[in-house]
């Protein structure tokens, strides 16, 4: 009998409880449903989402992408508002923080696109595939949804800066975010801006796996971003731009000390995440399963 057990190969996700003699059909069924999602079943969910942003128009895209850079602009409001409503003590960003994850909820469940989900999501397909055509493909996508969140997210600093919209101590505060955003050098702004397209790459993957829970997933990840200061291209940008309308800072300091090293370090977290973990983990998988006609 042990040797038996022994050489029984493991079930697969949708075989988990069918041969069992406690459950009836129906049990059995439920039992398979509630089965861990593997490696390679998330890679395909992530990879059928990329396949369909490569696949969109270039006005589809564009729309998405304002609506995104829009929505994200919420981020700022409601870190800064509530961080406004705290006295000024050192926890006060364990609580603030969550304020900077109403943006993302917004873009995530609303299906907009959203150029940190992009970078790994679009690459994906482009692994898959592995060919010129492809990485084009990502890298249209890459630029068409990078224009298209930042405008909005320009638009949200000078808003803010220039207009009388929000309460005095609230602007006070997004001053206190916009100077935190371009208070380190190149470097480390690029390196820790790594770790936020880490975080992000990390929650796109997650996602498909999270069911119910995938608002709880969105906060938690995005609220790590803000309370570790790393900064997000996108969300960072209306505080950065901020800094500018109020005459803290340069365009040249905006470039510089923020969206060029953030940029960069989102995309290098979002892109090594996806390339060298979570794609050639199960890319000997993908070659074994894929019928002749399918491999490029």
């Amino acid at each position: 009998m042990g040797e038996q057990a022994a050489e029984k190969p493991d079930q697969s996700d949708e075989q988990i409880g069918q041969d069992s003699p406690h459950l009836d059909e129906q049990q059995q069924e439920q039992a398979a449903s509630r089965a861990a999602i593997g490696p390679l079943v998330i890679h395909e969910v992530v990879r059928a989402q990329g396949v369909e942003e490569l696949e969109r128009s270039t006005r589809g895209l564009v729309w998405s992408g304002l609506a995104a850079g829009l929505s994200i602009g919420f981020s700022f409001l409601a870190d800064a508002t509530i961080m406004a409503a705290l006295p000024d003590r050192p926890w006060r960003p364990l609580i603030s923080s969550f304020g900077y994850s109403i943006g993302f909820l917004i873009v995530v469940l609303g299906q907009q696109q959203l150029f940190t989900e992009t970078t790994l999501t679009a690459l994906i397909p482009a692994l898959t595939e592995n060919t010129l055509a492809s990485y084009r493909r990502a890298a249209r996508v890459w630029g068409l949804v990078l224009c298209a969140n930042i405008l909005p997210t320009l638009l949200w600093g000078w808003v803010a800066a220039r207009s009388e919209l929000f309460p005095h101590a609230t602007i006070m505060a997004m001053r206190e975010l916009s100077d935190a955003s371009m208070a380190h050098g190149f470097w480390q702004t690029m390196g820790l801006a790594a770790l936020a397209g880490w975080l992000i790459g990390l929650m796109v993957w997650i996602l498909p796996a999270s069911g119910s829970a995938k608002p709880f997933m969105v906060i938690l990840l995005t609220y790590l971003v803000a309370m570790f200061g790393f900064p997000h291209i996108i969300a960072g940008s209306a505080e950065a731009f901020f800094d500018v309308m109020m005459g803290n800072a340069t365009m040249g300091d905006f470039l510089g000390r923020f969206f060029i090293p953030t940029l960069i370090g989102n995309m290098v977290g979002g892109t090594v995440l996806a390339a060298m973990f979570n794609h050639a983990q199960i890319k000997d998988e993908l070659k074994e399963s894929t019928p002749d006609k399918f491999r490029r």
